[in-house]
């Protein structure tokens, strides 16, 4: 079971306030801040459609570049144990630190299910 939503590349989170009664959430992967609600699923769907369209618009009006989700690049904090282990690693092994730690996360996200 999915816990987002996806519409033009952008994905969209699901979540539910039992307080509110309301279904919200918030496209993900970028730094501007976007949400929206909904009663049920179906408006939920229809309403985070209709921010992703929304913010495309005011993004074309302000003339700004809409941010692009999951550029392939984020910052990784770690111990400084482990950045070392992994930068000697790297150097070991004639690899660049960036390729390691990549080979690292699709190892462990194919078993992740």
């Amino acid at each position: 079971m999915s816990q987002t939503m996806e519409y033009k590349g952008y994905n969209g989170s699901v979540l539910y306030s039992a307080e509110d009664k309301l279904l919200h959430g918030r496209i993900v992967g970028i730094r501007d801040t976007v949400s929206y609600e909904g009663t049920d699923v179906r408006s939920l769907e229809k309403n985070f459609k209709s921010a992703v369209d929304e913010y495309l618009k005011f993004c074309k009006a302000e003339g700004k570049t809409p941010d692009t989700p999951f550029k392939g690049s984020f910052n990784v904090r770690l111990t400084p144990d482990l950045h070392k282990r992994a930068a000697l690693y790297a150097e070991e092994h004639s690899r660049k630190l960036n390729a390691v730690v990549h080979d690292a996360l699709q190892e462990y996200l194919s078993h992740a299910g």
